[in-house]
Formats: C-alpha cells, sequence, structure tokens
C-alpha cells in the first residue's frame, strides 16, 4: 500500500492501517527512541506514547516534507517530555571535561551496540543533549528551546557527555584488551 493512502485511511480512524504504519515505521522510530531512553524497556515505553500521539495527531501531517521525519520529531518530543524536569547530577571538577572536538562518536574500534549501552547509561540530560547534537544534528540553539534550557547548559552538558563516553570507552578498551589475552 502507497504511504499516502495509508495515512489517510490512519486520518479516518483505520485500525488495520493504524497496524500497517506501526509495523512500517515502529523499527527506525524504536532505534530513535533507543537513542535517548536508559534501557530497552523505557525505549519501548516512549515508542508506544509515540505512535498514540502520531494517531492523535496524523490528521495535522500536511503531507510537506517527510512522514517519517514527522513521525521522529514526535517520537524525539515524547522522549524529552518524559524526561523533562529530571534532575541532573554535575561533575565536581569541570577542568577535565574534554574539548567538544575530540569526537568520541567516531570510535571504529567500539561496536554500535556497545556505544549505545554507554549512551543509555549516561545521566539523561547528558543522554538528550548528546543524542539530540551528534546523533539528530540539532544545534545547541535548537536543543536549547526543545529542553527548556541556556544554550551554554547545552554546551556544557553535550561537553560532560563526551567526558563521561571518553572514560567509559577507555575502560571498555582496558577490559577488552584484558578478554582479548
Amino acid at each position: 500500500m502507497v504511504e499516502q493512502q495509508l495515512i489517510e485511511r490512519c486520518k479516518k480512524g483505520d485500525r488495520e492501517a493504524q497496524r500497517l504504519l506501526y509495523e512500517q515505521f515502529s523499527g527506525a522510530l524504536y532505534g530513535c527512541c533507543l537513542k535517548y531512553a536508559p534501557n530497552q524497556q523505557e525505549a519501548q515505553d516512549i515508542l508506544q506514547d509515540s505512535f498514540i500521539t502520531i494517531y492523535a495527531k496524523i490528521s495535522q501531517f500536511k503531507n510537506k516534507g517527510s512522514f517519517e521525519g514527522w513521525c521522529k520529531r514526535i517520537t524525539i518530543n515524547t522522549a524529552l517530555q518524559r524526561y523533562r524536569g529530571t534532575q541532573v547530577h554535575f561533575l565536581k571538577n569541570e577542568e577535565h571535561i574534554i574539548d567538544q572536538s575530540d569526537d568520541v562518536d567516531t570510535l571504529e574500534d567500539v561496536a554500535m551496540d556497545e556505544m549505545l549501552v554507554m549512551i543509555q547509561s549516561l545521566p539523561h540530560q547528558y543522554r538528550m543533549v548528546f543524542s539530540l547534537y551528534v546523533l539528530d544534528g540539532q544545534s545547541h540553539k535548537e536543543i536549547a528551546g526543545l529542553m527548556n534550557i541556556n544554550i551554554n547548559t547545552s554546551k556544557s552538558n553535550l561537553s560532560r557527555a563526551r567526558f563521561k563516553l571518553q572514560q567509559m570507552i577507555q575502560e571498555w578498551r582496558i577490559n577488552n584488551k584484558c578478554d582479548a589475552s
């Protein structure tokens, strides 16, 4: 079935069309949820909440731009709303924060699933900013607006996230060298 026909049927409340839409987009949207959730169960909850919102607001989709992109925006907003207001734990010694130019997201020796586990273990606000900036390409200004934080807070959280990831990656490398011996 053509995507546009599926969308139109969903706008009319067609349950079969909703099921087909879920089957078509749930995989990509679940991947998006995993970037923001601390674990798979939370990601699944965000996915379900996102689809509830997608079905409720599908009549607002005006066929401008990609439908998948529209769904991803809803999914990201759902994740952000879920964690908005949760307290973040700050590092005590900021002089050890790594420079933003040290891209931990370009590491070739760390498997993607290992990196995802590391990202998921970040404190929620660090995880949100890191995912929005590095994985979804949002600017600090956009992140500040989405998360209702200051631009400098976004930059600081990204630096702290990168620092924590760097520590986790170093630990992972040490553990893997020991395992390989």
